[in-house]
């Protein structure tokens, strides 16, 4: 049976070009009528979610993912189209909302517990409950002015959860709070999914929708892209972006081949004049390009996942024994990791002409960030032929919930 029914479901806002606040503003403005720009927020969104399933919902900031929520939990109105819901919804979106900051914790819990819908009595009871799960027992009766802006999204959260939703609507609430908060809220929601609870999740954090998600919708600017697996779902908005250039202002060999020799020399000068490069260039790299799984171009890899970085080279003339290599940088420059075809026991006799070496990871070892790539082919006594100092990069996307850098593989064990 469906929980939520969506269909056909449009919004557009009009924003206004000009703020009239004055009288004046507002009377010379009466005899020119306002002019309005048309923003489509969503358009022609279709999906059901059924009882008891997880439902994740991702796209850039801008897709429309909130006002979707919004739309679902009767806060906005669509322009088009009709929302069907089949069961009591609690959303989880504007967290403190109807918080006075001159009232205490515990009066603004039975406050907030009141909007949630919650009966008297039962705020009553469950008063302790909510101070203990926030951790602020010793701040009942201090004013909420005094808390910090983390302390009463926990309070808050902890107010909602003490309801019992059938539909469970969350916009980034697991962001809230710090590592051991964090972990409570996911608790909370394994224990929601374990007792059968229709849940609607929007989250930037792919690891956290990967892991509760059963299916999982894609927007993007107000359009929906993709609705499935999880996973599926996840490698398209990682991997989506495929057939676009990898690298910003990098110099690929089928670049080269549509380019004359004049041309050829405007962007060698450029680069030795912006860009860290040194070598006599009688092997020139002249591009890098990195590969997912899947075979496409791209500069965006979800963590774990297999990429290949492809190096171009253009050998002016025969020479022997040369040796490319790579070192890897975190976006502020601390040096990570390095290796080259010598050391990998990868022995190129000879070189001549234009072509492309490989270097294949078998998994990302990096949970998340940004990295910096210095690409280099040099004689076998370290002369550099050519070489790019930290010229090209590549986003890793987190999919799991570990924190740091890097993942460790470890295991608990009592």
């Amino acid at each position: 049976m469906s929980a939520i029914e969506v269909e056909h479901l449009y919004k557009t806002f009009r924003i206004p070009h000009e703020k009239r606040t004055t009288l004046f503003e507002t009377l010379t403005g009466a005899f020119k009528p306002p002019t309005y720009e048309t923003f489509h927020a969503l358009r022609d969104i279709n999906f059901t979610v059924e009882e008891g399933e997880a439902l994740g919902i991702i796209g850039v900031n801008g897709s429309g993912k909130s006002t979707l929520l919004k739309i679902i939990a009767n806060i906005l109105h669509p322009t088009g189209g009709k929302v069907n819901i089949h069961k009591k919804i609690t959303p989880f979106l504007e967290l403190g909302v109807g918080f006075q900051p001159d009232l205490t914790a515990a009066e603004n819990v039975k406050i907030y517990a009141t909007i949630m819908g919650m009966q008297k009595r039962e705020i009553n009871d469950k008063l302790d409950d909510v101070l203990e799960f926030a951790g602020l027992e010793n701040f009942r009766d201090a004013k909420l002015k005094n808390f910090s802006s983390g302390m009463q999204v926990r309070l808050a959260f902890s107010t909602a959860i003490q309801t019992d939703p059938e539909i469970l609507l969350m916009d980034e609430v697991l962001a809230v709070g710090d590592m051991e908060f964090q972990q409570k809220c996911l608790d909370v929601l394994s224990q929601y999914r374990k007792e059968g609870v229709t849940i609607v999740f929007v989250s930037h954090d792919l690891g956290a929708v990967r892991r509760f998600c059963d299916r999982t919708l894609l927007l993007n600017k107000g359009e929906q892209v993709v609705l499935g697996d999880t996973g599926d779902v996840i490698d398209r908005y990682v991997y989506g972006g495929g057939e676009e250039a990898s690298l910003s202002g990098s110099i690929t060999e089928s670049e080269n081949e549509s380019k004359d020799e004049s041309e050829l020399v405007e962007i060698e000068e450029t680069l030795e004049d912006k860009t860290p490069r040194w070598g006599d260039r009688i092997v020139e790299i002249t591009g890098v390009e990195f590969y997912d799984k899947f075979g496409n171009k791209g500069s965006r890899f979800n963590s774990f996942d297999p990429m290949t970085i492809r190096i171009f080279y253009h050998a002016h003339k025969k020479v022997s024994d040369p040796i490319f290599g790579i070192a890897l940088y975190s976006e502020n420059g601390e040096n990570l990791f390095g290796t080259n075809t010598e050391l990998k026991n990868f022995k190129l006799d000879t070189l001549e002409g234009k072509g492309h070496v490989d270097l294949m990871v078998e998994r990302i070892p990096m949970i998340t960030g940004r990295f910096l790539l210095t690409v280099a082919v040099h004689t076998y006594d370290q002369k550099p032929y050519d070489w790019h100092d930290k010229q090209y990069s590549f986003d890793v996307i987190p999919t799991c919930r570990d924190v740091g850098l890097f993942e460790v593989p470890c295991n608990w064990k009592i």
